[in-house]
């Protein structure tokens, strides 16, 4: 359905998973996700989407690998420098040999070593734990940019729709007819816009008041055109629907009426189920 490829394309569901949405918002999304089939697949790929895009980025070191590094490279010096300082006792004897100034100056050396490789280790781990941070904050970064993109196509559409909205009531050769409800729907409304010189009707669903139909059945319009009932298309009645939805075209008609039909509409109007009526 036309309608249902719109609303997924919104950028709506993206606000909902971003958990960018109000309270009312957030249970329409879950009802459109339980109501269409379409709508729960477009939602569940777009969380999947976004977890497995986390999970990416979302590398750690391993725990402890900084401390066993330092701690061996700590108990090979210590190793070295015991070897390294023990007197060594000649053939003769009470003669010591006094260690040379080259084996201290390695004993040093190699010290000043095992100082500057922890600390270049320790660096290392730093700039690691910088790059994890700036990794993550890109991630924020683009659920922000795609939070903003979504809220802006959302609200494009809205602001489209209001425009087209307009353009037609205050057009001169539309006629706006209200059509009232009957019996079984007293408190039912729906005003369709009609431009006989363009045999363009249209409903505008923000005004529907209708009871919500279910999955097995649709509202459908009807124009009565010398007596006779002409079949205009099918509609749902769903909550905060916005937007002008274009039905069949008609040059003349002398009223239009809404019956509640199975889903896909009927060849003539189940009359014991009119809900709107209105003439011209």
């Amino acid at each position: 359905m036309e309608e249902i490829k719109l609303y997924i394309e919104s950028g709506v569901l993206e606000l909902y998973v971003m958990g960018d949405l109000n309270e009312d918002d957030r249970r329409d999304v879950e009802f459109m996700a339980a109501k269409h089939p379409e709508v729960k697949r477009e939602l569940e790929q777009i969380q999947n989407a976004l977890e497995g895009y986390a999970e990416v980025y979302s590398v750690t070191p391993p725990e402890g690998m900084r401390d066993r590094v330092i701690n061996k490279l700590l108990h090979t010096n210590s190793e070295e420098s015991a070897v390294e300082t023990e007197p060594a006792v000649s053939n003769e004897a009470n003669v010591v040999a006094i260690p040379s100034t080259t084996n201290s100056f390695y004993k040093y050396a190699f010290a000043a070593s095992v100082a500057l490789l922890i600390l270049s280790v320790s660096a290392l781990f730093v700039l690691y734990n910088q790059l994890e941070n700036s990794k993550q904050q890109l991630v924020v970064l683009q659920q922000n940019n795609q939070t903003i993109t979504s809220r802006a196509n959302y609200i494009n559409k809205q602001l489209a729709e209001s425009q087209e909205a307009l353009s037609i009531f205050h057009n001169p050769e539309v006629k706006l007819v209200k059509l009232a409800g009957q019996k079984i729907a007293p408190e039912a409304s729906v005003t369709v816009a009609f431009n006989q010189k363009k045999e363009e009707v249209m409903i505008d669903m923000s005004a529907v008041k209708m009871p919500e139909n279910d999955d097995a059945h649709q509202y459908q319009l009807w124009a009565l055109v010398d007596g006779k009932p002409v079949d205009l298309g099918v509609f749902d009645a769903e909550p905060n629907a916005s937007g002008m939805k274009r039905m069949k075209a008609i040059g003349n008609a002398q009223a239009f009426a809404v019956t509640l039909e199975p889903r896909g509409g009927s060849v003539n109007p189940t009359m014991e189920q009119m809900i709107v009526m209105g003439a011209i």
